[in-house]
C-alpha cells in the first residue's frame, strides 16, 4: 500500500488487521531455510562477517530478535518489538522516492540457536514471507551464523522475490535499487549492533 504521508499507529494496525486471516502470497513457503529458491524469482544473498566468538554471536542474535536489521531510519517494522515466533504478522513501513509504503509479512519459521549446530555452524534468526498486501512476492531470511571451524560470526541475508503488482512490475528497476539499499543498510545496522568494527571484515 502506497501513501503520501507517514502512517500512524492506528492506520498500520488497521492495515495489519485486514491481513490477519490472509494466506501467504507464494507457494514455496520455507524455501529460504536451505537457500534453494523456486524458479522464476530473483535471488539476493548478502553476507557480512561481524567478528568472532560467543559474545559477538549472542549480541547479533539478540539484535535480530529486536528487529535491528530492519530499523534503518527510512524503514522499520510495526509493531515495534513484535514477537519473533512463527505466525507473527508485521508491516514493513518504508519511506522512499517521496512517499511511504506499508508491506505485510508473516514470520514463517524461526532458527533456534539452542538447536545442535549443523555441519559445525550454529544459526539464529528467522524468515518472513509476503502476504497479499505487499508490493513484492517472496520470502526473506535473516540469520546469524557462528562457525566452529574458525570461530567467525556472520550476518546472512537471503531472499527470493518477484514483483507482486502491476505497479511493482512497472517500477521494478527502482524496486531493485531499494532492495540493494536495504541490504547495505541492514548489514551496517547489524554491524553496529554486534559492536564490532567491520571496516576490514569480509563481505559477500
Amino acid at each position: 500500500m502506497f501513501i503520501l504521508t507517514r502512517p500512524g499507529p492506528r492506520r498500520v494496525d488497521a492495515f495489519l488487521a485486514a491481513q490477519r486471516s490472509a494466506t501467504l502470497s507464494y507457494a514455496a513457503v520455507g524455501a529460504t531455510r536451505d537457500g534453494v529458491a523456486p524458479a522464476g524469482y530473483t535471488v539476493d544473498w548478502n553476507r557480512l562477517q561481524l567478528g568472532c566468538g560467543a559474545a559477538v554471536y549472542q549480541r547479533a542474535a539478540a539484535a535480530l530478535r529486536a528487529w535491528r536489521m530492519t530499523t534503518l531510519g527510512w524503514a522499520s517494522v510495526w509493531p515495534a518489538g513484535a514477537p519473533v515466533v512463527s505466525g507473527t504478522n508485521v508491516a514493513v513501513v518504508m519511506r522512499h522516492y517521496g512517499f511511504w509504503s506499508m508491506n505485510a509479512c508473516r514470520i514463517v519459521y524461526v532458527l533456534d540457536d539452542n538447536a545442535p549446530a549443523v555441519s559445525g555452524v550454529r544459526r539464529a534468526g528467522f524468515a518472513y514471507g509476503t502476504l497479499p498486501d505487499h508490493g513484492e512476492v517472496g520470502e526473506e531470511r535473516f540469520a546469524v551464523e557462528w562457525h566452529a571451524a574458525d570461530d567467525s560470526v556472520w550476518y546472512d541475508l537471503y531472499a527470493f522475490s518477484r514483483p507482486g503488482t502491476l505497479l511493482a512490475r512497472v517500477g521494478y528497476p527502482l524496486a531493485r535499487r531499494l532492495q540493494r539499499r536495504f541490504a547495505r543498510d541492514s548489514k551496517a545496522s547489524m554491524a553496529a549492533a554486534a559492536g564490532v568494527d567491520t571496516s576490514s571484515r569480509a563481505v559477500a
